[in-house]
């Protein structure tokens, strides 16, 4: 859903549809899918133009490598779904076990939907303020300094744990590189 805009001049369906398995939560906040859980995960079955070109562009957005799939980031997987009109195959990416960053979360009943609304990801709930700080800190290269004048800025930039102090300079966290990443 975060880059939907992206696809959508291409999308010529979408239907609701559910799979068995299980969500989790990433630090940032962004749901991810495991292949194991017999929770009902919904979402929706997209129908495209140009499946090809789009397939190889979400598979790189998803961190899948086709050559290499037990390497990427997530694994896309043909899969049984269910929509409204019934059973049917579709595409389903599930995050890479071995990838797995180790502070998921589980989201309770798979309700990925309803955890964004209680608790919006990172990205969305981050003040202006907070997006342009990381994005200049995170432009930087070798040991450029980006100061800071605004203390509470800076607290609170501590306290999301995405930023590090090194002294006489600040850097990104690797939380914080995640968040620069998103946002560029």
């Amino acid at each position: 859903m975060v880059h939907f805009s992206k696809i959508q001049s291409y999308v010529q369906e979408l239907k609701s549809a559910h799979i068995s398995a299980k969500a989790v939560r990433t630090q940032l906040g962004f749901p991810l899918l495991l292949k194991e859980g017999a929770n009902k995960i919904w979402g929706q079955v997209v129908d495209v133009q140009m499946p090809d070109v789009l397939l190889a562009l979400l598979d790189e957005f998803h961190g899948f490598n086709p050559s290499q799939p037990e390497k990427g980031l997530q694994t896309r997987e043909e899969v049984e779904i269910l929509t409204e009109d019934g059973p049917c195959k579709a595409w389903a990416y599930f995050v890479n076990p071995k990838k797995l960053p180790a502070n998921c979360a589980e989201i309770e009943n798979g309700d990925w939907k309803q955890s964004l609304d209680q608790a919006p990801s990172m990205m969305e709930a981050l003040t202006e303020k907070q997006k342009e700080y990381v994005l200049k800190l995170g432009a930087v290269s070798g040991r450029d300094i980006v100061p800071i004048n605004d203390l509470s800025l800076y607290r609170e930039l501590m306290k999301l744990e995405l930023i590090v102090d090194k002294g006489r300079r600040l850097a990104l966290s690797k939380l914080g590189r995640e968040v620069y990443q998103h946002l560029v």
